[in-house]
């Protein structure tokens, strides 16, 4: 029954199955272009602010103080330049050597700036130069250094530096906030974090881990899959560094447990509802089967076992023209048939045995009108023959009690031979070796190994081995832990010629040991004689 339930709701599960697989497939695809747009609109941010610090620059480049690198007039200039600009805190000039000229903070002239990269690309590139991280000389603050080159009829005489503030910067992306569970981060060209929202405090300063590296010089901007250094799932918008105020790498990360929560909410209802629908339908299921399918089922089984175990007259009494009615109706009419047929049988197996018994006490009353002629005839000539005959006479009657018997017990494999070869023995005894170990036979294999033995040594009396005076037959057999061999070698016989096809004899062979022992019997007609082997299971099994 429950079956029939699972059955039943397998169409339900499918449909809800493919609608989860095409929702989050769809909701991937969204929200890997809300990454990545959110990447291009932090992305476009960056570069107006870069872009305002580059006018910022060149405006400055214009004062006279600064042009004339004039150090008392250059400072005020300039610090009423900083004071009106949100994103920077210091503005200074250098001169060709590196050294400072003045700065908006009023510091002594002649301090060292010729180590700083910035300065260094600023003097050979006529390209506004934006640095990397940046710890501030003058206040000793983080910073995103830019730099441009001062000229003079043409000639470079020093570079002009601001730097924006990236506490600042970090301040910008948390007024344009982000959804819970994103994020987004700025990095320089080195890879080192100059914002993040959320937990700036953790990773402004940090490089990105090497696995993500090569995201910042991409060819092209994209979006993936990742788990970022907070340990939260994200799809994953990237912007590499590109173009002349595009230098910076930036990323919006949104979150996958939060972007798939309704998506979750919805699925966990669903598994909700089918599971509670798969309750009703079970407990549906469990009640009309019970009444209406498995009631008549145990009916007719319990007339089975009732039919097994002897009860012939069992019958289920079922009429109707439901299925199972039907089944039962249809099962009472076969145990009528097989219990005429089984009347039948017994009758046919009475006669048989009557018949059998007839025949068997024909031949032996055969044998003995032969036995009565042979002492009558040879007797009193030649007494010593006619008791060797007398002897192969009653073997053979014996033979044939064993062949005709009903219950045969269980018995040693050689004693099984050796009985079997009684009758064709006589003075041949030097002639047949019989040897093996100790192998008890039950008692199905018993008659069917006798006839097996019987067959052969007939044939081998009949054209073998015994047909002549120097034939010899060697039979072996050893047992293993499930199986039974047995080897008949005729040597020194007649010359042996294979059949055109295969005789009654063989086939008995071949079928006397019953399919559950499972029996292989292999011929070989060497020219030598006959090599026979059988091989069969110690027990029985089906």
């Amino acid at each position: 029954m429950a079956a029939v339930a699972v059955a039943a709701l397998l169409p339900v599960v499918a449909l809800l199955g493919y609608n989860e697989f095409s929702t989050r497939h769809l909701r991937d695809l969204e929200v890997g272009a809300q990454a990545a747009q959110a990447a291009r609109q932090a992305s476009s941010e960056v570069e107006r602010i870069l872009e305002g610090m580059h006018s910022l620059l060149i405006a400055t480049a214009t004062l006279p103080s600064v042009e004339a690198l004039d150090r008392d007039a250059c400072g005020p200039a300039l610090k009423r330049i900083a004071a009106q600009v949100a994103p920077i805190r210091t503005i200074f000039v250098l001169d060709i050597s590196g050294k400072l000229v003045c700065d908006s903070l009023g510091t002594p002239a002649g301090r060292d700036f010729s180590d700083r990269a910035y300065f260094q690309e600023a003097l050979v590139s006529s390209e506004f130069v934006i640095g990397s991280y940046t710890i501030s000389r003058l206040s000793e603050s983080a910073v995103l250094p830019v730099a441009m080159r001062l000229r003079r009829d043409g000639t470079v005489i020093g570079v002009l530096v601001t730097g924006v503030r990236l506490e600042w910067l970090d301040q910008r992306l948390k007024e344009r906030g982000v959804l819970k569970g994103s994020a987004v981060t700025i990095a320089d060209r080195d890879g080192v974090i100059l914002a993040r929202d959320p937990f700036p405090e953790r990773f402004v300063g940090t490089r990105i881990p090497e696995a993500f590296q090569p995201l910042i010089h991409a060819s092209q901007p994209g979006v993936m899959e990742v788990v970022s250094q907070d340990g939260t799932s994200r799809i994953l918008g990237y912007e590499p560094i590109r173009g002349r105020f595009n230098r910076l790498y930036v990323s919006a990360g949104a979150s996958r447990d939060e972007a798939f929560a309704s998506i979750n909410r919805s699925t966990a209802i669903g598994v909700a509802s089918i599971l509670a629908g798969a309750l009703l339908a079970f407990a549906a299921s469990a009640f009309v089967g019970n009444r209406f399918i498995l009631r008549p089922i145990f009916g007719i089984l319990n007339v089975l076992e009732r039919w097994r175990e002897g009860e012939v007259n069992a019958r289920t009494g079922m009429a109707g023209k439901d299925e199972l009615r039907r089944v039962g109706s249809a099962l009472d009419s076969l145990l009528d048939e097989l219990y005429d047929r089984q009347r039948r049988t017994e009758r046919l197996q009475t006669d048989k045995d009557l018949l059998v018994g007839e025949l068997r006490h024909r031949i032996k009353n055969t044998l003995t009108v032969v036995q009565a002629i042979a002492r009558q005839s040879f007797r009193p000539v030649a007494p010593v023959e006619y008791s060797q005959f007398s002897d192969r006479l009653m073997a053979l009657a014996n033979g044939y009690d064993l062949l005709f018997s009903d219950s045969v017990d269980e018995a040693s494999m050689g004693d099984v031979v050796d009985r079997a070869l009684a009758p064709h023995i006589g003075a041949s005894t030097s002639r047949i070796l019989a040897a093996g170990t100790p192998i008890p036979l039950p008692s199905q294999m018993v008659l069917s190994l006798s006839l097996v033995i019987h067959e052969l040594a007939t044939n081998a009396t009949k054209y073998g081995a015994l047909s002549n005076d120097t034939g010899r037959i060697d039979i072996k057999w050893r047992g293993t832990p499930d199986r039974i061999e047995l080897s008949w070698i005729e040597t020194e016989g007649p010359p042996v010629v294979a059949p055109s096809r295969e005789g009654f004899g063989s086939r008995l062979i071949r079928g006397a040991f019953p399919s559950g022992c499972r029996p292989i019997a292999d011929f070989e007609f060497a020219p030598g004689g006959l090599i026979f082997k059988l091989v069969f299971d110690r027990e029985m099994t089906g």
